[in-house]
């Protein structure tokens, strides 16, 4: 897992536009919704040290595109203990709690 500021938490700060604050654990179908809406996580990225994510790893992500996927079926499962606090000013807890690892 990483983090916005590549420290390994989802921490947020002022330079963090996209609120990179939700841990979750990658799918293929999550993979597929991002890259359909623009974001490739699953293409490595050489030259931004960026090896693209599969399912099963774990990635701090935009809040934003957490609700958006949520709204859409396909959330990927979150890691509470290691996601930010602020993510319940944009989602439920309840819907965290529902999409939480077990």
């Amino acid at each position: 897992m990483t983090g916005f500021y590549r420290d390994g938490f989802c921490r947020t700060g002022p330079g963090d536009y996209g609120l990179h604050t939700v841990c979750a654990v990658m799918t293929a179908e999550f993979l597929e919704f991002s890259k359909a809406r623009g974001n490739d996580l699953s293409t490595p990225r050489p030259e931004m040290s960026f090896p693209g994510l599969k399912h099963g790893d774990r990635w701090c992500l935009c809040v934003t595109r957490w609700t958006e996927a949520l709204e859409d079926g396909k959330a990927p499962q979150v890691v509470l203990e290691a996601t930010h606090s602020s993510v319940i000013e944009f989602a439920s807890l309840e819907d965290l709690q529902a999409h939480s690892v077990r």
